[in-house]
């Protein structure tokens, strides 16, 4: 997990794939923000800018990622 920069509603997701191992805390944390990939289930991003309405789900998704695939910058 990692969380750098302040909350300004700038703050951009970065997903690592070869690090994701497919758990799906990211989605059941943030539906609107991450889902998987039908083939291979790991993470996709769908709103890199996220809007600050969703930051706190954003950062939860980022907390609850057991292999720190996920980077909110």
């Amino acid at each position: 997990m990692t969380l750098s920069g302040q909350a300004s509603g700038r703050e951009r997701v970065v997903a690592e794939r070869d690090r994701c191992v497919g758990a799906g805390q990211c989605v059941l944390a943030a539906p609107t923000v991450f889902d998987q990939g039908e083939e291979d289930g790991l993470v996709l991003v769908l709103a890199e800018r996220p809007p600050a309405s969703h930051r706190d789900a954003v950062r939860e998704a980022v907390w609850s990622c057991p292999s720190g695939a996920l980077t909110l910058r």
